[in-house]
C-alpha cells in the first residue's frame, strides 16, 4: 500500500494555480503549498515540455526532500512543425511578453491557409518523489489559431486560439476554461494515475 502522503510542493510562487491545483489533490488528502519563497530558479532548457516539468520537479524534490509537482505547457501550431513549443513564452524574445509574441505568431501564419491552421495547447505535469520513480502526465486542448485576435479575457496566445466550437479561449469563462484546459486534463490524469497506483501497490 503507498503512504499516505500529506504535503505536496508546487514548483511554483504563483498562488492561483496552487488554488487550481490544490481542488484536484483534495480528494487524496493531499495538502498542496508553493516553493519557498528563496527556492532557487530552475534552467528550463528541456526539449520537451515533460523535460522541463520533469526538471522542475526533481531538483526541487531532492533539495526539499519531499515530493514535488511541477508543469509546463505552451502552444504547437502544426504549420510551424510544432512551434512555438517549449519556447511559446519567449517566442519573440521577451519572457511573457504577449503582445509581441501573438504578433509574431500572426507574421509567421500570414500564408497559411484557413484549413491548415490547426494548433493545440499542450501540457505535460511531473510528480517526482525521492528515491521513487517520476510521474509524468499529459493534457491537450484542440483548436486552430486565427488572423486576428478576438475576445479579452485570458492570457498569452488565448485571443488567438480558437476552439472548436467557434470561441478563443479568450471569450470564454474562467470556471468553463478551467474545465476543458490542457493542465486541467494533465491534472486529472494524475490523479488518476496516483490512485492507480495506490490500488496496484
Amino acid at each position: 500500500m503507498t503512504e499516505i502522503t500529506t504535503s505536496l510542493l508546487l514548483a511554483t510562487r504563483n498562488q492561483g494555480k496552487v488554488r487550481e491545483i490544490a481542488t484536484f489533490f483534495a480528494e487524496l488528502g493531499w495538502k498542496v503549498e508553493p516553493l519557498p519563497e528563496d527556492a532557487p530558479d530552475v534552467v528550463e532548457d528541456g526539449a520537451t515540455f515533460a523535460a522541463n516539468a520533469a526538471k522542475k520537479a526533481e531538483e526541487m524534490a531532492a533539495l526539499y526532500h519531499c515530493p514535488v509537482l511541477a508543469d509546463d505547457s505552451g502552444l504547437e501550431v502544426d504549420a510551424l512543425g510544432g512551434q512555438p513549443g517549449v519556447y511559446s513564452a519567449r517566442y519573440a524574445g521577451e519572457h511573457g511578453n504577449d503582445a509581441a509574441n501573438n504578433a509574431k505568431l500572426l507574421q509567421a501564419m500570414t500564408d497559411v491557409a484557413d484549413g491548415e491552421r490547426g494548433a493545440r495547447f499542450v501540457s505535460a505535469i511531473a510528480l517526482a518523489r525521492p528515491g521513487r520513480e517520476t510521474l509524468i502526465s499529459f493534457g491537450t486542448v484542440e483548436g486552430r489559431i486565427l488572423r486576428e485576435l478576438r475576445g479579452t479575457d485570458g492570457f498569452g496566445y488565448d485571443p488567438l486560439f480558437e476552439l472548436p466550437y467557434g470561441r478563443t479561449l479568450a471569450e470564454i469563462s474562467l470556471q468553463e476554461k478551467n474545465a476543458i484546459s490542457h493542465r486541467a486534463q494533465a491534472l486529472a490524469n494524475m490523479v488518476s494515475m496516483l490512485k492507480a497506483e495506490t490500488i496496484e501497490g
